[in-house]
């Protein structure tokens, strides 16, 4: 049996239930600990999002059947991985497939903190809005400067590429794990010190990973280390910017602005970015498209597939 903590896209529930014993989540509610621990007790395989919080309380719940995890996403900080060792559970994830919708969404948000235009929106619907008038919600323009990305994996690579090429930006670079060969090149300029990058930068895009490491890699201080008239973009992990005192740095001015899809205690998000009037506040939306939510279903079921199957799952994790 394969437990389903989430609905999934029609077209990957009906595949389920063709080739599995599975048990989907009809109501959409997100399951609790008492829940999870149940499924890995009575499924085989577990098949999972962001949401669920899969502890190692949840892993090593006794009799435990369960000998996967199937993550419907990219980023597993939400798995104990390992607990999952320690057990002998197999954990999977689906990179890739959204790559390309994550990355036009960090530029969507790049410019739509730039350019003010859910300040503008609010206006309108408010019937606020006075008229066209020269100095009205004026921007800061996006072409010709210069972007950060922190982070450099394969959205990271995606919006550089957009960056360079479809608004003529310089590009930073900035990872604490650069690939063999990793360096300045025509496209890009490798910085080895994130505070560098942080300083040179009018835009600062976050890809990285959310680990022990990465936690408030965006704190205080940091924000401190950006130039006032600079935003901040993260479509990684809420974790990877200290909310609380990002809200401090739009209150006060220390930074013009900033665009988050992600946040640290979804779906709370921390109450002084409500009201701040320069940041964009998006619903995790980065993969959020018909077509890359339906190949990430097929992407996990390839997964449970070739587990159950005679390969190995071509996405392991753990």
């Amino acid at each position: 049996m394969v437990v389903v903590t989430r609905r999934l896209p029609q077209r990957v529930e009906d595949a389920l239930l063709e080739r599995y014993d599975a048990r989907l989540n009809t109501l959409d509610q997100p399951l609790g600990e008492a829940e999870l621990r149940d499924a890995v007790r009575q499924a085989d395989a577990l098949l999972c999002t962001v949401t669920d919080r899969v502890t190692r309380e949840v892993l090593t719940a006794a009799p435990r059947r369960s000998r996967l995890v199937v993550n419907f996403g990219v980023g597993v900080n939400h798995i104990d991985l390992a607990a999952a060792r320690e057990a002998g559970i197999v954990v999977t994830n689906t990179p890739g497939v959204l790559t390309d919708d994550t990355a036009d969404l960090a530029i969507a948000l790049l410019l739509a903190v730039a350019r003010r235009t859910g300040e503008g929106e609010r206006l309108v619907r408010a019937g606020a809005w006075p008229g066209w008038a020269p100095t009205q919600l004026l921007g800061t323009r996006v072409s010709g400067k210069t972007l950060g990305i922190v982070g450099y994996g394969r959205i990271g690579r995606a919006v550089a590429q957009r960056a360079r090429h479809g608004f003529g930006m310089r590009v930073l670079v900035h990872s604490r794990r650069p690939a063999a060969g990793e360096g300045t090149t025509a496209e890009i300029e490798w910085r080895a010190e994130l505070d560098d990058l942080l300083v040179e930068s009018d835009f600062v895009s976050l890809h990285c990973p959310a680990t022990p490491d990465t936690r408030h890699l965006i704190d205080g201080g940091r924000l401190r280390r950006m130039q006032r008239t600079a935003y901040l973009v993260n479509t990684a992990r809420g974790d990877v910017v200290d909310e609380r005192a990002l809200a401090d740095a739009l209150h006060a001015g220390t930074i013009a602005g900033a665009g988050l899809d992600v946040y640290e205690r979804e779906p709370a998000v921390w109450p002084a970015l409500l009201n701040a009037p320069n940041v964009v506040l998006l619903p995790h939306l980065g993969s959020a498209t018909a077509e890359t939510r339906e190949a990430m279903g097929l992407r996990a079921l390839a997964n449970l597939d070739a587990f159950f199957g005679d390969g190995e799952p071509p996405d392991r994790v753990a």
